[in-house]
């Protein structure tokens, strides 16, 4: 079914996740899971040993339409490792103007890690959308994730021309910024084709770490992950923050801004855990 042809109502849902977790015994443990529909948490495994604890959102509903709420909670306590990720790409559908909000907070403890990677969100024309992360870390703790967007079905020749994307990211650390980013893009043929926009790519990516000083040394060989990438199409660039790495990307592919992640992803894995970064298993299904 064509959903850009045909009016959504509103299903007015208001799905939560509320994950917590704690290091026990050598091993993390979800000590604390609650779900509510269309959202679900599928059991946790360990495919890279118990010390880190990986779990999967599944968002039954199959799409996000105006009205919708979407609430998740991640608390990963002293010395816990956690790696949380997505079934399938979140997409956003056109709305009869009403907003969807997505939000997300994050709680990080002392000494604990965090891995948020989500695959992608596929936003349609005419959709109105707002996200908001917040993130809060304690002393010694760090936090990994990436956003990445498709604004519009470019597959099918999709661009978005009419409706609304926010996005408003805090990190805070022992009560201070380290990292703050708000976006908006109103949905236009001006602002798809400004070179200050989408430059007249669809594909906009953001990779983050915070909470860790990271050495200009480790900021060029991020920015080598990119140029060791052959026949690149889109572009990017790597900054060092308080405490923190930020990576951006706009381009057409998927699979470049993927590739590029994954091997920056690698890079900080080894140098801050001495493990490395594996594709999930569930991205491949």
């Amino acid at each position: 079914m064509d959903n850009s042809k045909i009016d959504i109502e509103p299903s007015l849902w208001h799905g939560k996740v509320d994950l917590v977790y704690a290091y026990q015994h050598d091993k993390t443990k979800l000590i604390n899971s609650y779900s509510q529909a269309p959202l679900k948490i599928q059991s946790p495994f360990y495919p890279e040993g118990e010390a880190i604890c990986h779990s999967v959102i599944l968002h039954t509903a199959g799409g996000i339409v105006g009205g919708d709420r979407l609430s998740q909670s991640f608390h990963v306590q002293e010395n816990a490792k956690t790696l949380i990720t997505t079934a399938a790409a979140s997409k956003i559908y056109r709305t009869n103007g009403k907003e969807a909000k997505q939000s997300i907070f994050v709680k990080v403890d002392k000494n604990a890690v965090l891995e948020l990677v989500p695959q992608e969100n596929i936003v349609f024309n005419n959709a109105v959308y707002f996200q908001e992360i917040k993130i809060n870390l304690a002393p010694g703790a760090s936090c990994f994730g990436w956003e990445i967007t498709r604004f519009g079905r470019s597959a099918r020749g999709e661009k978005f021309l009419h409706g609304e994307w926010r996005s408003n990211t805090e990190v805070w650390q022992e009560g201070s910024p380290i990292w703050i980013d708000r976006q908006w893009l109103l949905g236009s043929k001006e602002m798809f084709d400004s070179a200050n926009a989408l430059g007249g790519k669809p594909l906009v990516g953001t990779l983050y770490w915070v909470g860790q000083p990271v050495s200009a040394e480790l900021v060029e060989k991020a920015r080598t992950c990119w140029y060791n990438h052959r026949e690149t199409q889109g572009e990017a660039g790597v900054t060092q923050l308080v405490n923190g790495l930020l990576c951006r990307y706009r381009g057409n592919s998927i699979t470049e801004v993927k590739s590029w992640f994954i091997d920056v992803w690698n890079l900080l894995r080894l140098n801050y855990l001495s493990i490395p970064a594996n594709k999930l298993r569930v991205w491949q299904l």
